[in-house]
């Protein structure tokens, strides 16, 4: 891992995608279209599934109203997500990071990686229990297999973003054309389903529910997504390049979550047609509702079910992993391989899921996805009103500050939001208090404290910019200032270190390494040997191996002090990496060579990233030569 100095969100595919010039406007809307429908996964994950079905089964079509409004908060939001991306070029966790302070952007940090894990931990049980509904594997096998997900994610990244929002597109098509099967298979009443439009008064498990399902809709980690994904397009950053771009992922936001909604609304008005009108009113349970469907309409709506859920976990966890990385390094300032995050937020999310198979029993992931939704509501007032905050910013939106009937609907989003959460957390801890029994100190203790702390922070993240002054912190510009570089001087570098492995790359190394040095300077030629003996035994090992890499380095300083120049030749032994890195720090060496192999992907996971490891292990200038 490493910090980051001056970054662009998600780097590795930032304004890779190009806009067209002297196109029509179609051609160039097409450019722009992609990181909406990665967002609007997360609006059709399996946590949504629990709360739709459940509404459903229970209230028919009376909730969908609460849907339509739910979808309606999403969009002026990821509207305003996507507003800071493209105007300030900075992703909704590098903008907190210029703007709070750090003892509030480590909280931050905190709970918006807990929002990650929770909501990865809803991806994984419903990953899962597809397995289980389509090949009747069991659960536990299901949640084991998910962690292999971090290869996909990891072939996508080196594919470009554009493979990343085709495979993206085509689940979600998959989950839209199931559900619409599925309905037209249920044959729902049209007529009922409209009135469901109609909104109506809230009260008891229905308030519940509907909390339940805004909660579970409007998810803070798709905000921070948002705000990145739209950089991946390379917009000019001029009046009306901006005001073009801002159009068009305003349309291409809309199209994406009415689909979203089209979706969750399939999902509601197929468990009422299904289980409310047979008179089924307390379906929750995800593997309940499989069931069901089976009983009710044969194997075909069961099947497509199941499909349409393993397609939901697998978009919904690929969208998490970026969001999980955009996290890290906007907050952080710090970046580790992809893979590797994707792999730590899995098994943080495995690891429950695991628990509660083999403690409680299959039956209790129900209640665990139920906690997932509620621990991910927690988070969403701490990315709602700082997005609220910085697309409000006259100075720094330049000229795109939202304006004030757009100001007064995303406050009233957010309140709305807020206090529904809220009451749900305080009812979530008073039915834990219920039923904790001797147990309950801990939640006196722990749970209570926990939540007043997470109060006061939210408070602060409220109010602090009204009060605050205007600090020299928030007069920035996305990736740092240029610099006085000053008079150049030559640089005469004593000491230069070659890494060899005796493939056909040695000549580029080696020829790169003395012109940067000349005659004038002494050379190190550096070998590891990488054997299993050598890992144990180090320099006491006399296999063949070893002397055969001897006499070869013996060869290579040779010819090269025929040529004129000082060189000496060193053997490292075990982790290539490592001991790379020990030789260079112990010889006072003040210059590395190394060749670079061009591992991608999967190879780059089995091999190793020597480079990569060596650079920052060593504190000299690195030229790395491929």
């Amino acid at each position: 891992m490493a910090e980051v100095q001056s970054t662009s969100s998600l780097g590795e595919v930032h304004s890779s995608v190009n806009i067209p010039v002297n196109k029509s406007a179609w051609k160039r809307f097409f450019a722009f279209i992609g990181p909406a429908y990665l967002v609007s996964v997360g609006y059709m994950d399996p946590g949504n599934w629990a709360t739709d079905i459940a509404g459903g089964s229970k209230f028919g079509y009376q909730l969908i109203w609460v849907l339509l409004m739910s979808n309606l908060m999403a969009l002026l939001l990821q509207s305003l997500s996507a507003r800071l991306g493209i105007v300030r070029g900075l992703d909704l966790a590098q903008a907190s990071r210029k703007t709070y302070p750090s003892y509030i952007n480590i909280p931050l940090y905190v709970l918006a990686e807990i929002a990650i894990a929770a909501c990865d931990l809803a991806e994984v049980i419903g990953m899962a229990i597809g397995l289980k509904l389509l090949f009747g594997l069991p659960l536990i096998w299901g949640v084991s297999i998910t962690v292999l997900d971090t290869l996909i994610i990891l072939f996508l990244m080196n594919k470009g973003i554009r493979t990343m929002e085709v495979f993206i597109v085509s689940m979600v098509f998959i989950i839209g054309v199931s559900f619409l099967v599925d309905v037209f298979i249920a044959s729902p009443d049209f007529h009922e389903v409209a009135k469901g439009f109609k909104p109506s008064i809230l009260s008891g498990d229905a308030l519940y529910i509907a909390i339940g399902i805004i909660g579970a809709t409007v998810m803070p980690h798709n905000l921070y997504l948002h705000s990145s994904l739209v950089q991946t397009r390379k917009i000019a950053y001029e009046h009306k390049s901006l005001k073009e771009a801002l159009k068009f992922n305003f349309f291409d936001t809309t199209i994406a979550l009415n689909l979203a909604f089209f979706v969750n609304a399939s999902i509601l008005i197929l468990a009422a047609a299904a289980f409310h009108n047979n008179g089924y009113f307390e379906v929750a349970d995800i593997e309940d509702a499989h069931q069901l469907l089976n009983s009710i309409f044969g194997s075909l709506a069961p099947a497509l079910f199941a499909i349409a859920l393993i397609a939901s976990g697998q978009s919904s966890t690929i969208t998490g992993t970026l969001a999980g990385q955009i996290i890290m390094e906007g907050y952080l300032n710090l970046r580790i391989r992809p893979w590797l995050r994707r792999l730590i937020t899995r098994l943080i999310a495995i690891v429950p899921a695991l628990i509660t198979i083999l403690w409680f029993g299959e039956d209790q992931l129900g209640k665990l996805l139920v906690l997932s939704q509620v621990v991910l509501s927690l988070q969403l007032g701490f990315a709602i009103i700082p997005l609220i905050h910085f697309c409000s910013d006259k100075t720094q939106m330049n000229g795109f500050a939202i304006k004030p009937w757009v100001k007064i609907l995303a406050w009233v989003s957010a309140a709305l939001i807020i206090s529904l959460n809220v009451k749900l957390v305080i009812e979530e801890i008073g039915g834990w208090i219920e039923v904790a029994g001797s147990n309950v100190i801990y939640i006196y203790l722990f749970v209570i404290p926990i939540a007043i702390l997470t109060g006061c922070l939210l408070i602060y993240v409220i109010f602090a910019p009204f009060v605050r002054r205007k600090s020299a912190k928030d007069d920035f510009v996305p990736h740092g200032q240029a610099i006085s570089i000053g008079k150049p001087e030559i640089i005469k570098y004593k000491h230069i270190a070659v890494t060899v492995d005796f493939s056909e790359m040695d000549k580029h190394t080696i020829r790169n390494a003395l012109v940067q040095g000349g005659k004038d300077a002494e050379y190190t030629l550096i070998h590891i040997v990488e054997s299993a003996g050598a890992q144990y035994l180090g320099k006491n090992i006399n296999d063949f191996e070893t002397r055969s890499d001897a006499d070869n380095l013996d060869i290579y300083v040779a010819e090269i002090t025929n040529h004129g120049y000082k060189v000496n030749a060193q053997i490292g032994y075990g982790n290539p990496a490592k001991s790379i890195s020990q030789i260079v720090n112990e010889k006072d060496i003040d210059f590395l060579v190394m060749g670079a192999h061009g591992h991608k992907a999967l190879k780059d996971v089995i091999f190793g990233a020597t480079v990569d490891t060596v650079r920052h292990k060593v504190n000299v200038p690195v030229l790395i030569v491929k």
